[in-house]
């Protein structure tokens, strides 16, 4: 299946995808918009992506001119600012607000903003949210039920793992929303960004183990500091097998995990920087 942006591609029954022109270090070959349910008028758009003209104009092409309603899984500048070119076009805009406004799109206002285990429902598709915080504290994956397809955002992403920033997201959260996804009948994983992947359970225990073998690093690297240590000091012994070009990127979760592990009451932070406690 092909992941060029402005192309429309069935997945399956009820699910098409268009790929936003929007790839990079943080989206991959861009972000995924899919198009739930077959009923003209009645399709679901998850994730409109970045405002860029030609991709609404290609989502509005593929719904027929009409949308019956768009959800989002989070507000981060490539998964929802699209809803500003579209929302003219349909009556009911889902997602939820986050607990911090930094890197946030701050024109999104919901008209539904779910709960937990809500239901969304349309002609044919049934959709239920699942809050699952923790790259950022509003992130919800949807839950298509007749498939058992999973739309992730950034919460798995295919080929990389996700950033945690340390205000708005948690790492703990990321965990537990990640442990959360074993209790739902998942099939296939639906990606934000990347293809779909058919093994959901190895995927998600995969992610958890990854992320447990980097906080058990984190740890043992902090310990080789016999003074407390900054993040730009620390990530460079942390993430040493990671090309030393993304380090700005990994210091958000290299951070998140010190948050974590003084949570856990295994690292703490001082005026001069973090150190270990055992």
């Amino acid at each position: 299946m092909s992941l060029q942006p402005g192309e429309v591609v069935r997945l399956s029954e009820r699910v098409r995808r268009i790929v936003a022109p929007n790839p990079g270090v943080f989206t991959g070959p861009g972000t995924n918009t899919y198009l739930i349910g077959s009923t003209e008028g009645a399709v679901c758009v998850l994730d409109p992506g970045p405002p860029e003209a030609s991709h609404a104009e290609a989502i509005l092409a593929a719904c027929g001119g009409c949308i019956g309603r768009i959800a989002v899984t989070h507000t981060h500048p490539d998964h929802s600012p699209g809803v500003q070119l579209l929302k003219v076009h349909c009556d009911e805009i889902i997602g939820r607000l986050a607990r911090h406004p930094e890197s946030q799109d701050p024109k999104f206002q919901p008209g539904i903003a779910p709960e937990h285990d809500d239901v969304i429902s349309g002609p044919d598709y049934t959709l239920r949210v699942v809050h699952t915080p923790g790259h950022a504290s509003n992130h919800l994956c949807y839950l298509l039920e007749e498939e058992g397809m999973l739309f992730t955002g950034d919460h798995i992403m295919n080929g990389s793992t996700v950033v945690i920033p340390p205000r708005d997201g948690s790492m703990s959260e990321y965990l537990d929303s990640l442990k959360l996804l074993r209790d739902y009948p998942i099939r296939q994983l639906a990606p934000g960004h990347g293809e779909l992947m058919d093994n959901p359970g190895e995927v998600v225990d995969g992610l958890i183990a990854h992320r447990l073998r980097r906080e058990a690093k984190v740890h043992e690297r902090l310990g080789r500091f016999e003074a407390p240590v900054d993040l730009e000091q620390l990530v460079v012994s942390v993430y040493d097998d990671v090309d030393a070009r993304l380090h700005r990127i990994a210091v958000s979760s290299l951070h998140s995990h010190l948050i974590r592990l003084a949570e856990l009451g295994r690292a703490r932070e001082t005026p001069e920087g973090w150190c270990c406690v055992e």
